[in-house]
């Protein structure tokens, strides 16, 4: 497989800016992969493929506001620094991005405030825009980390040209995000509204968690075009025993076992054993999915429209056959759905 086999013609317009007015009402595709049939829904319509005993897992990672703007010394430059991880709590050193990173040089400081109560200081470089910071804050870690959110914004995709606007710190999160560690919103889940959860419970249909905190690599494009050769970034994934066996459970049973996701997807791939087991997991991932693909635990996913050639279409092409997919693309983009974090979604049975 090729990247250039993962190609469309995806018109800008498609890229949503803003998503649905209510979660459970954007669109929803629906494949079945045994007729290779294509029906068109409302996303709360989801729950009438699924019956009694039936399983989602979810991916209750929690989006931090991981987008700043800083000054850098004597030029007063506006600098955006965009947090990818924490490297070392007690030196409060982290993974960063910064924009524009020509300025920015090992040995420059920032300053994130009036007050110069938040500075950081770049210690390496790490990728042509990637740089080491090393943040200095006279004060508590707990206080250190109010500030960085008070500071911080909602860190919306780069395609979204708008500016963030005070809805988007609640609908770029999922209802049920718990672990605070993502700096990507694991946008299939955005869609499942409180109503939605509580038809599904009671239909009778169980849940199960797993933490995958997703990065920006899920969203880095592909260079090259032999896909053997692409190296996934790698994210933090956490699978704790109760889920493990909730979810074999399912499986053993037999029930329709659904990914939300791709980020979920990853995570349940990662800890699946040669005998179709998931064991308890704590670690990192770079697993990346294209076809042919041996998908071992869930048996349906819900995911959201992608972007040509990216890693998260190939995924889905690996689930559920790339002609298939590529000919739903088409239908698509011909249909006027919505792509991207914002956009609508498809179901594959």
């Amino acid at each position: 497989m090729k990247t250039s086999d993962f190609n469309f013609d995806l018109p800008a317009e498609l890229l949503a800016e803003h998503p649905s007015e209510h979660r459970d009402e954007a669109r929803l595709m629906v494949l079945n992969r045994k007729t290779e049939t294509i029906e068109h829904k409302l996303f709360k319509d989801v729950v009438d493929y699924f019956d009694e005993k039936d399983l989602f897992i979810f991916n209750n990672t929690k989006v931090f506001p991981a987008r700043l703007y800083g000054n850098k010394e004597k030029t007063g430059a506006k600098i955006e620094v965009f947090l990818l991880r924490e490297l070392d709590k007690e030196t409060r050193v982290w993974d960063v991005l910064v924009d524009p990173a020509r300025k920015i040089r090992i040995g420059n400081k920032l300053f994130f405030t009036e007050d110069e109560s938040l500075v950081a200081e770049v210690i390496d470089n790490t990728t042509s825009r990637g740089r080491t910071l090393r943040f200095l804050f006279d004060g508590s870690y707990d206080e250190f980390r109010t500030k960085l959110k008070e500071l911080g914004e909602t860190p919306l995709p780069k395609y979204i040209k708008r500016a963030v606007e005070p809805e988007d710190a609640e609908r770029y999160q999922t209802i049920y995000a718990k672990v605070e560690g993502a700096v990507a919103a694991p946008t299939a889940g955005l869609h499942f509204s409180k109503h939605l959860m509580k038809r599904l419970e009671i239909k009778g249909i169980d849940f199960a968690e797993i933490t995958l905190h997703v990065g920006l690599g899920t969203f880095n494009p592909i260079e090259v075009e032999d896909l053997s050769k692409h190296k996934m970034e790698s994210e933090e994934i956490t699978i704790d025993e109760r889920n493990a066996e909730i979810i074999n459970n399912a499986v053993d049973a037999h029930r329709r076992v659904c990914a939300v996701g791709t980020t979920t997807m990853r995570a349940l791939e990662t800890s699946v054993s040669s005998n179709k087991k998931i064991s308890a997991f704590h670690g990192w991932t770079n697993k990346f999915i294209y076809p042919p693909h041996d998908f071992g635990v869930a048996n349906s996913m819900i995911t959201n429209f992608h972007t040509p050639k990216s890693t998260l279409i190939m995924m889905i092409a690996a689930f559920a056959g790339r002609d298939f997919i590529m000919h739903a693309y088409e239908e698509a983009v011909k249909e006027k759905y919505k792509f991207y974090s914002y956009g609508d979604a498809m179901l594959i049975l």
